[in-house]
């Protein structure tokens, strides 16, 4: 006599079926978008020398990149909610279009043209972690934390070999070849993405119901009104302002004000980013047991703290000490913030709740740039980090605040 099939085993068995193909490619697309945007930071200095750019402009760069991620963040994320059944195609359009805007970057005759390449990637990139984090977020309720955290590991990857081999590249090549040569890895990747990201984003999934368009916008409209999911938007603003001024400022240090080669300027950037790679997982595990403010909080004091360590340690051993310390938390808190978030709106509205945090987030984000540069300029690296630490401490200040549980996971709009 045959057993009746158990629909819990036969759940967790198409769940680890659904996460042996997709998992993979969400984690390698993430690494080839980070791979991309770590690269050009670290040309930086050449595309500055190149243009002939003053501080204002080299951050000009960046607060377009911001300018456009935002933009697209609020209409994208309820547009991806309502498209669920489409988020694979969504997925390869995503790197498709950061293919173009990388060749239009390193092809670029003129600075404005380079802009637009800029606002391609920041566009695909944007879009893409809208149906890639909510996916992750669906399939591993209970471990938000931990799931989008391997995910952010694969952007980690990206994150530390792109500054690593570009800065080797550029001993070889000019930082337009290496950013045209980049271009070829996403469409590459976009046609093995047909086959992996197949079938994700149903409108339904485990029996859940289809949230109406009517339901959906009245959803929408309670979480524009919710203090909560407001003060989280402002300390992701806060964080990203912090984040896009040290990205922006440090190249220009490193290479300027203490004249290191290409090779080095990628290696310390590229420590920078290591760090987290390893103990993004750690942190995201950390915030499932112990809740997101527990570990956030003394995240985004650290990482106040190792900012200002640049100052008095910038030579030999001890700037690399202070790199790599600082990068121990700089990269772990975005998801520990996205957790939070998806923690508060529940996963009908994920990319609605998501999209309207980073929205916030983008637009503060896109002066931080301006005024890094600025204070770099005029006053020096000294004052920059000063306005960094900051920025980073009262994103500490404000999450303490926040009224959440403890308990990861448990919806309070």
């Amino acid at each position: 006599m045959s057993e009746t099939p158990n629909p819990a085993s036969m759940h967790r068995a198409a769940t680890r079926a659904f996460g042996s193909r997709v998992i993979p490619g969400l984690v390698i697309g993430h690494s080839v978008f980070h791979w991309i945007t770590q690269s050009f930071v670290v040309v930086l200095p050449e595309i500055q020398q190149a243009f002939q750019l003053s501080g204002v402009g080299v951050g000009g760069i960046l607060a377009a990149r911001e300018l456009a991620s935002g933009f697209v963040q609020l209409p994208g994320g309820v547009a991806v909610d309502v498209l669920r059944r489409h988020w694979g195609s969504l997925l390869v359009a995503c790197l498709v279009a950061s293919a173009l805007g990388s060749f239009v970057i390193g092809a670029s005759p003129a600075y404005s043209l380079l802009l637009v390449g800029m606002v391609i990637v920041a566009v695909a990139h944007s879009i893409w972690h809208l149906p890639a984090s909510a996916s992750l977020a669906h399939h591993f309720r209970h471990r938000r934390g931990m799931g989008l955290a391997f995910h952010g590991v694969g952007g980690g990857v990206g994150d530390v070999a792109g500054p690593v081999v570009t800065g080797a590249l550029l001993a070889f090549l000019t930082w337009r070849e290496v950013l045209s040569i980049y271009a070829a890895a996403p469409l590459l990747l976009g046609a093995a993405a047909v086959w992996a990201f197949r079938g994700i984003g149903p409108d339904t999934q485990d029996g859940e119901r289809a949230v109406a368009l009517s339901e959906r916008i009245a959803i929408t409209r309670r979480l524009l009104g919710s203090p909560v999911l407001g003060g989280l938007a402002l300390v992701y603003g806060l964080r990203t302002m912090a984040l896009v001024a040290l990205i922006t400022v440090l190249p220009l240090y490193l290479g300027s004000d203490l004249a290191l080669s290409p090779a080095s300027r990628g290696f310390h950037i590229g420590l920078l980013i290591a760090m987290g790679l390893v103990t993004k997982p750690m942190v995201g595990y950390l915030s499932d047991r112990l809740g997101r403010k527990q570990v956030l909080v003394p995240g985004l004091v650290w990482s106040t703290v190792l900012v200002l360590m640049l100052i008095p340690f910038d030579r030999g051993v001890p700037l690399t000490i202070a790199v790599a310390l600082l990068g121990l938390f700089l990269y772990p808190d975005q998801p520990v913030l996205t957790a939070a978030v998806f923690d508060l709106v529940g996963h009908q509205v994920a990319n609605t709740g998501l999209g309207m945090v980073s929205f916030a987030g983008a637009m503060m984000g896109t002066v931080s740039p301006l005024v890094a540069g600025a204070l770099y300029e005029r006053m020096g690296f000294d004052s920059t980090a000063y306005y960094i630490a900051a920025l980073f401490a009262l994103s500490a200040l404000f999450f303490l605040l926040l009224p959440l549980s403890k308990k990861a996971g448990r919806q309070q709009a």
